[in-house]
């Protein structure tokens, strides 16, 4: 195994390890853009599908983003590779085993195994599996999520964009 793993510490760009705290109203404003874009995806799902819970593992994608924008297990490449990739094992495991726990299960263990050899740590991509695993009905919602994480992926540039605007911003007063 690599000793530095990128999706589990900080940016090279990040100052400190941890992200300092905003006054409300800052912490407030980091969270408007993951709330904004998790809404617009529920209701691009509810428009398109009924599958709703296939894409409730995107809102602690969203969290995770909002909670620490800088961490490596937030990067656009985590979200993207880590996501698409349980997405698909979940999809590949229901195809193969049906639904249940055996499907579930084979498709959480492959998620993980995987994760850790890409070095794509991103933890809500393990429910992403499950959710395939245990209800992916067809082709569509597969490509649809494909859609969703891409949406989410933008998060992840506004997030970075709205926390150098608070930083800005609070270096002027």
């Amino acid at each position: 195994m690599k000793p530095h793993r990128s999706s589990l510490k900080p940016l090279k760009s990040a100052t400190k390890s941890l992200r300092k705290r905003l006054t409300w109203k800052g912490e407030l404003a980091l969270a408007t853009a993951p709330t904004a874009v998790i809404l617009s995806v529920f209701a691009l799902v509810e428009v398109l599908t009924r599958q709703r819970l296939l894409f409730a593992s995107l809102a602690s994608s969203a969290f995770l983003i909002y909670l620490d924008p800088q961490h490596g297990t937030n990067t656009v490449r985590t979200l993207v590779i880590s996501q698409m990739m349980a997405a698909g094992i979940g999809f590949v495991t229901y195809t193969l085993l049906g639904s249940g726990y055996v499907s579930g299960g084979t498709g959480m263990i492959i998620t993980i195994v995987l994760m850790i050899l890409l070095d794509v740590m991103h933890p809500p991509a393990v429910a992403t599996s499950l959710s395939f695993a245990l209800k992916a009905s067809n082709e569509n919602n597969l490509v649809l999520f494909g859609l969703a994480v891409g949406i989410t992926a933008l998060l992840v540039g506004l997030e970075r964009f709205a926390l150098w605007l608070l930083t800005y911003l609070s270096s002027k007063s």
